[in-house]
């Protein structure tokens, strides 16, 4: 605005300056050109008066004057010339200023020189005896005034554009040193130019305005962002150029983002083709869900564009973590398939012993030994159902009512039922250490002491023990089942307690194993905000501990 401010007046000053140079040179000019000829017509009628009275012998008397004098006869011939041989003049008739004196008694004319650098002015009258007396005088013109004086001009020019210079810089500073002082912050306390007041008062009320509109804005940004850094899923919203305007603290997890990213391109955030693809086909309009693996996590993404009318105003990114389902449904799949294939091979045995009984192809001495089947297949399948039952039970995960539970009443309850299958495989059952009661649900307690007593004698080798040891340890409660049986390989230890998941599938069916058995222990243990941990290598047995707080 300075420099603007600057130019204008300069510009003002020396296009002032230079009309008033020009209209000054032109008044003077027409003034003296006035004067002149106003002097030289005086001279003229004087020098007539005395040449009427006294005859042409006055005009030899007039070599010397400034003006120069012609005497000229009716026909046009130079009589006299004051400046010039009048013997080689031509003849005057066709003169202008002649013509007019001849026929009206008084002539005037101008005339200019060829480079038009001088002019002669010529005024006559004509005298009593029928001679015309012409006067005349040159001087320059205005053109060639100005070319004569053109150093005093351009020298006025020039010092009238440093005064204009100094005037300029002097006033745009003093104009413009308030306004630059001007505290848009608070209009309304600013002393300046009394035609700035509207002005102050608007741009305080805007002040006042904007404020308010930019609390309110700020407040609803916290609460976005307080919103969204609570979600647990994976927020990011993109511009139609695909820049990161926001992301939440789940989204950045998603994509192991540490730095910064807000302003930054999406693609320098994840250059995966399924990714990328999206964003694209959501900032044309497209919506496009997806599931992908991102840092051993499952994790499936919308991503849907952001429209005002038809106009794309970019996209939003949501990441949904699904791995807990997608775990889920693997093992609902995969213990589908295991139910159906368990439920299956008894129902299979049982429908064939049965039908080679039907049709009476079985020896009367082999009769007993496939009832025996149908009967042994049949309580494997009652087993197995009853197990299903009891582990959907267990996963409901129902809020269970506690209540105190004598450990050793539950374990003296699971000797008793196991008694008849350790003799079976002749296998001790050894109880040790304090006598317990702990908070917790009597009929999960059986469960979990049961399953691992059972686990313990089936897979136990021939004269084993199974030790039962009670006891507590920092405030916790510890149930211990130990053997001395076949033991488990370190590389099965992780999946032991998955359902259906058998380490030797042969020696599990010898053993009429459901497959079941550690999964319930796993789920009645957590239920009762427990965990379970085991101990065992090859061919020295194992110990399952469940441990209570």
């Amino acid at each position: 605005m300075k420099k603007k401010l600057f130019r204008t007046v300069m510009t003002i000053i020396m296009t002032v300056l230079i009309l008033s140079l020009a209209v000054t040179m032109g008044v003077f000019y027409n003034y003296f050109n006035k004067t002149q000829t106003e002097q030289l017509k005086n001279e003229l009628y004087n020098a007539s008066v005395i040449m009427d009275k006294y005859g042409e012998d006055y005009i030899h008397m007039l070599n010397n004057s400034t003006y120069r004098f012609t005497l000229i006869s009716d026909d046009g011939s130079v009589r006299y010339d004051t400046k010039a041989d009048y013997g080689k003049m031509e003849n005057h008739l066709n003169r202008e200023e002649i013509a007019e004196a001849l026929a009206m008694g008084k002539g005037n004319s101008t005339r200019y020189s060829s480079t038009l650098t001088e002019k002669t002015i010529y005024t006559s009258i004509k005298l009593d005896d029928g001679n015309v007396l012409r006067a005349s005088i040159s001087q320059k013109t205005i053109t060639a005034l100005i070319l004569s004086i053109l150093p005093y001009i351009v020298g006025v020019i020039l010092l009238g554009a440093v005064i204009a210079f100094i005037l300029a810089k002097h006033m745009a500073k003093h104009i413009t040193e308030p306004l630059n002082m001007l505290d848009l912050d608070n209009p309304a306390e600013n002393n300046t130019y009394e035609e700035l007041s509207p002005i102050l008062s608007k741009l305080n009320k805007q002040h006042h305005q904007i404020k308010s509109q930019m609390e309110t804005l700020q407040q609803r940004q916290d609460e976005f962002d307080q919103i969204i850094s609570s979600m647990s899923e994976g927020l990011i919203l993109l511009d139609e150029h695909g820049i990161v305007l926001s992301m939440n603290t789940a989204a950045k997890k998603v994509f192991s983002i540490k730095n910064a990213v807000i302003g930054s391109d999406f693609l320098t955030i994840d250059r995966s083709l399924d990714v990328s693809k999206a964003v694209n086909e959501a900032l044309e309009g497209k919506h496009s869900e997806f599931r992908m693996q991102k840092n051993g996590n499952e994790y499936q993404l919308n991503i849907s564009p952001i429209e005002s009318g038809t106009r794309k105003l970019g996209a939003i990114i949501l990441a949904f973590d699904i791995t807990d389902k997608a775990f889920a449904e693997r093992n609902r799949q995969e213990f589908t398939a295991n139910v159906t294939h368990e439920l299956k091979t008894p129902l299979q045995s049982i429908l064939g012993s049965a039908e080679l009984l039907e049709n009476g192809l079985v020896k009367p001495e082999d009769t007993n030994k496939f009832i025996h089947k149908i009967n042994k297949e049949a309580n494997r399948l009652i087993n197995l159902i009853n197990d299903i039952l009891c582990l959907s039970q267990l996963e409901e995960n129902v809020e269970p009512v506690l209540e105190t539970v004598n450990l050793n009443e539950v374990i003296n309850e699971v000797i008793d039922v196991l008694s008849a299958s350790a003799a079976k495989r002749n296998v001790t059952m050894e109880v040790t250490g304090e006598a317990l009661s702990m908070k917790g649900i009597r009929r999960y307690l059986y469960e979990i002491i049961y399953n691992l007593c059972d686990n313990a004698i089936r897979y136990n080798t021939e004269g084993g023990k199974v030790m039962i040891h009670t006891y507590k340890e920092e405030n916790h409660t510890i149930i211990a089942v130990s053997d001395t049986g076949i033991g488990i390989s370190p590389e099965h230890h992780a999946r032991i307690f998955e359902r259906f998941y058998r380490v030797d599938k042969s020696h599990s069916r010898e053993t009429d194993g459901t497959g079941l058995g550690l999964s319930i222990v796993k789920h009645a243990v957590q239920l009762l905000n427990g965990r379970v941990e085991m101990e065992s290598q090859i061919g020295e047995g194992t110990t399952v501990k469940a441990i209570f707080d």
